[in-house]
């Protein structure tokens, strides 16, 4: 049978080496594991339960302010589509525009008028207003304050779902079409619907309280939106009516990739405005 080896005790010098040893290996640890903390993404499986108390869901009473104020309030906030699979398709709204009622000739219900097709802007504040153009898009509306008043969702930054995303608008594309790139997916009003699968039904539906889609508080990792981050520009595609044509009702995200149309003239404008003003 062979002798058992003695297990020697460690000499004091040994033993804080390898106490020095252990302390590197739990720092070391410890280091990667915030490292991998700080690049997970808050809309991914792995964080989703860490951040799900820093997530509010908006109801009545963000939707209810006049038409102006909520579509400037809609930038930075997150608007969720749940999809049919469960997938939660999510996006940062970067640019809307507002439509005032019966005074505004560019809108749907100019002069008060009423149609079965306009209902949704002269419901409560937070109706969903979605109607189509052309015949084979649509467009996503929500009313505000004010008879007949609502706010076209125009562009959205893509946050979550992009693999769905691109999916659903590959579907509406040539056979053979070349791949979207990320800013692409969104970054309009129909394109929007595309990328979230908003269907005509979704028309005169609640965004306070429904269930498939509805609008989150600001987006946690990009932070608040601050005004001098907000451009006031003309609306697009309203040239045929007069002075509303001019007026600077479309609001987007200064600086914002994802955002439809970038207006060099408004935003050099504003920059002088904000300059005049610093010197008064």
């Amino acid at each position: 049978m062979a002798e058992r080896k003695r297990k020697l005790p460690l000499r004091k010098g040994d033993q804080n080496a390898n106490n020095h040893a252990n302390e590197s290996k739990l720092t070391a640890e410890s280091k990667q594991q915030k490292l991998n903390e700080s690049e997970q993404s808050v809309y991914f499986s792995g964080s989703q339960t860490n951040t799900t108390n820093r997530r509010r869901r908006l109801g009545e009473d963000f939707f209810s302010q006049p038409c102006v104020p909520l579509a400037k309030a809609f930038l930075g906030k997150v608007l969720v589509r749940r999809y049919k699979d469960g997938t939660e398709l999510r996006g940062r709204v970067v640019e809307t525009e507002a439509y005032l009622g019966g005074e505004d000739k560019a809108s749907h219900s100019a002069g008060g008028k009423r149609t079965e097709r306009n209902t949704a802007m002269f419901m409560k504040p937070g109706t969903i207003y979605v109607y189509p153009i052309y015949g084979i898009y649509l467009c996503m509306n929500v009313s505000s304050e004010g008879d007949g008043a609502a706010v076209l969702l125009r562009s959205l930054e893509p946050l979550q779902g992009h693999p769905v995303m691109r999916k659903l608008r590959a579907a509406k594309r040539k056979d053979g079409a070349r791949p979207l790139k990320d800013k692409e997916l969104c970054n309009g009003p129909s394109k929007l619907c595309q990328a979230l699968d908003v269907p005509r039904n979704f028309d005169r539906r609640d965004l306070a309280s429904d269930t498939e889609v509805w609008l989150e508080d600001t987006d946690p990792v990009v932070g608040d939106t601050h005004r001098e981050d907000v451009v006031a520009a003309p609306r697009i595609g309203i040239e045929s009516h007069g002075e509303w044509a001019k007026k600077l009702l479309r609001f987007y995200l200064r600086g914002n990739a994802y955002v439809s149309v970038v207006d060099k003239v408004a935003e050099r404008q504003q920059n002088q405005s904000d300059l005049n003003c610093k010197h008064t």
